[in-house]
């Protein structure tokens, strides 16, 4: 059995392996603000006509308090100036920050082989492929974007691990996925659509020349959090199913996370991290949870999905190996933390790390904060290069 990794225990402040530095912050603030927006959607929008019962009571509460903490960090949200932040105010900042940012990177970007590729009858269930340029089959890298399953794109996707991939002869793929509203799509649809997402590819194998033995995935949060769900859990192929695509499997060699989480379950997260981080609209949004009673009292069928959707539940010994990196603050979080705050802790890599570690799995954990010299992203696609090398034929 692993012993138990709580807030505030002192082998949290253990050494572990460390040092890159290769998320540089012109990437990383963009996420961050579309998480800190994406955190207030997250939240169930309260309508004036909503019935006037105790939880929507404590729901306009809360995004009161949401859109007051978004106000003080981005003021110039505010776009009348009256000093109060509405719901459309933040949700018309949020579209137009995005939109600069994908401004801002259309010229680094590179171009998808073959864009906006439907593997499902959503619209969000589009891929871009990117192809690297070889007469062999080629591995594959599946990047998943983040944003709480409530927001995020496929574009996100760095240019660089892009480039540097096809070079060494490794083509990319590119997900989007549905996002969950807390009503009619919850948890695990996002980690069934990149699973489909990834039998798709594989049943494209031939056409795209690629080598469906040697697959890896990577992602930040949420995408971190499917891309360990996709390693951890066991194949979702169908031999049996009269779709082809059904039929081919959903297991990867390697796994690459920035600020993943191993579990999304409430309870189990308020004990890890402590402070607020279980608090995150997203963790209640998932589940179509409510109110806090909802979320630490779950029903056995509640119990269920939340070990489910939880990648490390799924964790055994023939799991591939993985790469994490984390960049929050390796601190107990304040008691006057914000609801969500801490969502990336590194306890979460710690856990995961510990877990692995029991099973004689390998696995990278890397801090930003400790390391000012190491490639995190060269680092990473090593760490996938190798994997590939170690697959037998």
């Amino acid at each position: 059995m692993l012993a138990p990794i709580d807030a505030g225990s002192q082998q949290l402040t253990g050494k572990c392996d460390s040092k890159p530095k290769e998320l540089s912050m012109c990437r990383l603030f963009p996420l961050l603000f579309c998480g800190l927006i994406a955190w207030f959607v997250a939240g169930d929008a309260v309508r004036a006509d909503d019935p006037v019962t105790e939880p929507t009571v404590q729901r306009r509460a809360l995004n009161a308090e949401r859109l007051g903490q978004l106000l003080k960090r981005f003021p110039q949200a505010d776009t009348n100036n009256d000093g109060v932040l509405s719901e459309q105010e933040a949700r018309d900042y949020r579209a137009k920050a995005t939109e600069r940012n994908a401004k801002r990177n259309q010229g680094d970007r590179a171009v998808p082989t073959h864009p906006d590729v439907a593997y499902g009858d959503h619209s969000r269930n589009v891929l871009d492929f990117y192809q690297a340029k070889t007469d062999q089959p080629t591995p594959l890298i599946v990047y998943i974007h983040g944003g709480g399953f409530v927001g995020g794109d496929k574009r996100s996707i760095n240019p660089k691990m892009v480039r540097e991939a096809n070079e060494a002869g490794i083509s990319v793929a590119a997900l989007n996925y549905r996002f969950v509203d807390g009503k009619d799509i919850l948890f695990p649809t996002p980690q069934h659509d990149c699973a489909r997402a990834l039998q798709f590819l594989r049943s494209q194998s031939e056409e795209w020349n690629i080598d469906p033995k040697r697959g890896a995935c990577y992602g930040g949060s949420a995408g971190a959090g499917i891309s360990m769900w996709l390693g951890f859990h066991d194949d979702l192929a169908d031999p049996d199913s009269n779709d082809p695509i059904a039929r081919q499997s959903t297991r990867v060699v390697a796994i690459g996370t920035m600020g993943g989480q191993g579990t999304y379950d409430p309870v189990k997260i308020k004990k890890l991290v402590g402070g607020r981080a279980w608090e995150h609209p997203s963790i209640f949004l998932v589940y179509g949870n409510h109110t806090a009673e909802e979320a630490l009292n779950p029903t056995p069928e509640m119990q269920e999905l939340y070990d489910e959707a939880s990648a490390i539940t799924h964790l055994t010994k023939d799991d591939p190996p993985l790469y994490m990196i984390y960049s929050e603050p390796d601190i107990v979080p304040p008691k006057d933390s914000r609801p969500g705050q801490f969502i990336h802790h590194p306890n979460f890599g710690k856990q995961l790390k510990q877990a692995m570690d029991q099973l004689e799995i390998r696995n990278v954990y890397v801090h930003t904060s400790t390391s000012e010299t190491r490639n995190q992203q060269a680092e990473m696609l090593k760490f996938f290069r190798e994997a590939f090398a170690n697959v037998k034929d």
